[in-house]
């Protein structure tokens, strides 16, 4: 009771619900040959178009659920060494950021700011291949690239439907949405507190994973931090604090390498997507 007391106090939500996947981001250096490695494993794409900055492009598959999972690339010619994802971009090194949706990014911003997180918002948006202008309003939590250790916030201008639905409709019905995010932490009490602050979150369930090492989740949302093995060590050193790696919900699980998160199966699909720890479950 008192918990909640003190988190109402802060305007912060004590269940995690803010915490709703709105899309996944996978980059690599060359856009169609991601979209050729994804599809070969199962995942087809439809391309999403140029984003206005006039370095990056990206195509998406969208999910059911309303989330998607986003590749990005640079423009073909186009110098992206200073974008915030092109440490990413440049090593192919996939999983590197996630967003949740705001439906009040005003209120959501200030939220976290009352809670002594630091908050910086960008204008963005991208023409579909169609020529549908998409424009949206985005809010990095805390420091290091957007989406990395914190998921960044995202408020759509025009209808979200457009920016989810290039199609007007789920790319897939195979997969329904994206179940865990899974960040690769150094400290894995501190990024538990820092997530508690954020996000009024409560204890994380904690376990041992082959693919990640030691891993916490908190119940009722996606979010798994890991740290505590040689691969978690060595991409922290390539990419920081970040995403690296993607659970995604699907009842058509092929058949394949399995391992369990939380005693739940996991398929996993690296071997066919260049080593990114792309996996799914039931």
């Amino acid at each position: 009771m008192l918990r909640a007391l003190i988190l109402a106090a802060f305007g912060l939500t004590a269940t995690g619900a803010d915490l709703k996947v709105d899309h996944i981001t996978i980059a690599g250096g060359d856009l169609e040959k991601l979209r050729q490695m994804f599809a070969k494993a199962g995942i087809e794409t439809e391309f999403g178009g140029k984003h206005s900055n006039g370095s990056t492009e990206m195509a998406l598959s969208s999910f059911p659920d309303g989330s998607y999972l986003e590749l990005i690339a640079p423009q073909p010619g186009a110098d992206a060494s200073a974008h915030y994802w092109a440490p990413f971009m440049l090593k192919n090194g996939g999983p590197c950021a996630w967003a949740i949706t705001s439906a009040d990014i005003a209120a959501d911003k200030q939220r976290l700011e009352n809670a002594g997180i630091a908050v910086q918002s960008a204008r963005n948006g991208r023409i579909r291949p169609d020529g549908v202008e998409l424009k949206w309003e985005t809010a990095n939590i805390g420091p290091g690239s957007a989406g990395s250790f914190f998921p960044f916030l995202i408020h759509d201008e025009t209808p979200r439907e457009r920016r989810v639905y290039p199609g007007g409709k789920p790319t897939t019905t195979k997969i329904s949405g994206v179940k865990f995010v899974v960040i690769a932490v150094r400290d894995l009490k501190d990024a538990v507190s820092k997530y508690q602050k954020a996000f009024g979150l409560g204890e994380p369930q904690m376990g041992q994973d082959r693919m990640f090492g030691k891993v916490d989740w908190f119940p009722g949302t996606p979010v798994i931090l890991a740290s505590g093995n040689e691969w978690i060590a060595e991409r922290l050193k390539q990419f920081g604090e970040a995403p690296c790696g993607f659970v995604l919900s699907s009842k058509e699980v092929q058949p394949g390498r399995t391992s369990k998160m939380f005693s739940q199966p996991v398929t996993w699909l690296d071997d066919q997507l260049g080593g990114m720890r792309i996996g799914v479950s039931r």
